[in-house]
């Protein structure tokens, strides 16, 4: 088998992903592989040619949405008690790259540069997203195992309500 990354849902299935902070009902939350926001995680759709959301029939789509919801809550926690500058959570779904459904979870902070605060993080030069400064390591394991409790915290919770039931915290 080659590089996990070239097959990120299979190798999450075959317990090769070693970004993967947890199974969710809708597929898997991960922990990207870029840190230059620290807390920066994914949610990576567990269903076969979904590529846009629109590919799920709704009951599928509204657990997809829910998930998102869940991982983006367990980031907003565990950053907010990392970091004082924690200011708030983006959340995106793209496909413009990565031709599988999948949503990212923004953590952002106040002392990102003035011009960056606002709009998509998208906006940062490809150097945060390929230097090796800013790559996944060791130093991110306290806040990805936050990131993980939480995450586990909330789904025990979420998942113990009838569908019906919105209230998640």
């Amino acid at each position: 088998m080659g590089d996990w990354r070239e097959d990120r849902i299979g190798a999450a299935r075959r317990g090769e992903n070693p970004t993967v902070l947890a199974k969710m009902r809708s597929g898997y939350a991960v922990i990207g592989d870029t840190q230059f926001l620290p807390g920066y995680c994914v949610l990576l759709s567990d269903i076969d040619d979904a590529e846009h959301l629109s590919d799920l029939p709704l009951e599928e789509r509204t657990q997809f949405l829910t998930d998102m919801a869940l991982l983006g809550e367990a980031v907003f926690n565990a950053c907010n008690g990392d970091d004082p500058h924690f200011r708030r959570i983006n959340y995106e779904i793209l496909g413009n790259t990565d031709h599988y459904l999948h949503a990212h979870v923004f953590p952002r902070y106040a002392w990102e540069p003035p011009e960056m605060r606002s709009g998509p993080v998208r906006r940062y030069t490809r150097d945060r997203w390929t230097h090796p400064e800013w790559q996944l390591c060791s130093d991110h394991d306290g806040l990805r195992r936050a990131i993980t409790r939480e995450l586990e915290r909330l789904m025990a919770v979420a998942y113990a309500l009838p569908t019906s039931t919105s209230a998640l915290s």
